[in-house]
Order: C-alpha cells, then structure tokens, then sequence
C-alpha cells in the first residue's frame, strides 16, 4: 500500500499543478468603442506669444564699424547686390559672396516698428565653408 502510494503522489502532483495554471484570469473589459469613434487626445492650450520687444545683441568687433548699424540699402551700396536677401519675422539675412568668402549679414530692429539694421555679421571661405576673419570678408566683397 505505501508503495502504491508512493507511485501515484507524483501523479497526483502532476495533476494537481496542470489545474493550476499561472496566467491570471481575465478580468471584465471595458466594451469596445462604437464603429467610427475616433479618440480625440487631451488638448493643450497654445504656447502664449512672447510679449514685448527684446532688443538684438549688437556685435562689437574691430573692423566692422562700416557694416553694423548700417541698414539694407547702405549695405546693399557697399557691397552689390546680395547673393541671398532673406526676411523672417522682423529679422532679415543678407548674403553677400565671393570667390574667397561669404559674407552674412544679420540685420535686426534696435527698436519696436524700426527698420532692421546690421548687428550681427558671419563670414566663411567660399571653397569649404570654414570660418575667416570677418573684417577681412568685408574688405574682399566691398564695392571699389
């Protein structure tokens, strides 16, 4: 009898464990949305515009009194027409170019309503884009 017993507890433990099973049940789900629901994703308010001017940082660099401060037309003057004449916002870019650089000229209003002038200048060789002297750009590109 204890032999027979002892062959049938692994059985019964077998059994047992297969009733058992480690995946929880499934609880009661949510019914499914109504044909062509679409769901809509929370809304959120839109950024608020930023109020008020904010005033340019103006470049301080030797060499360049010539071109900062100065507005389109004076520039346009100095240098010929412009490779690139860009306006966003109140912000406006003038591109001027040679075979050695380029020349990129950032014009910004200094107050509310003005007209933008030059604060801001960049200048890069023409062949691989790397950064040169910017008073000497401007003394390449200048009209004669």
């Amino acid at each position: 009898m204890i032999a027979l017993r002892s062959a049938l507890a692994p059985l019964v433990l077998l059994a047992v464990a297969g009733c058992a099973s480690g995946a929880p049940s499934p609880g009661p789900q949510a019914p499914p949305p109504p044909r062509g629901h679409v769901p809509v994703p929370p809304t959120q308010p839109p950024p608020r515009p930023v109020a008020g001017f904010r005033a340019p940082q103006i470049m301080n660099e030797p060499g360049l009194a010539g071109i900062i401060r100065e507005d389109g037309t004076s520039l346009v003057r100095k240098f010929g027409e412009a490779r690139l004449d860009v306006a966003e916002g109140d912000m406006r870019k003038l591109q001027f170019a040679g075979s050695a650089c380029v020349l990129d000229i950032f014009l910004y209003p200094l107050a509310e309503g003005r007209e933008p002038v030059a604060t801001w200048v960049e200048a890069r060789r023409a062949s691989d884009g790397a950064a040169v002297d910017r008073a000497a750009c401007a003394r390449a590109l200048q009209r004669r």
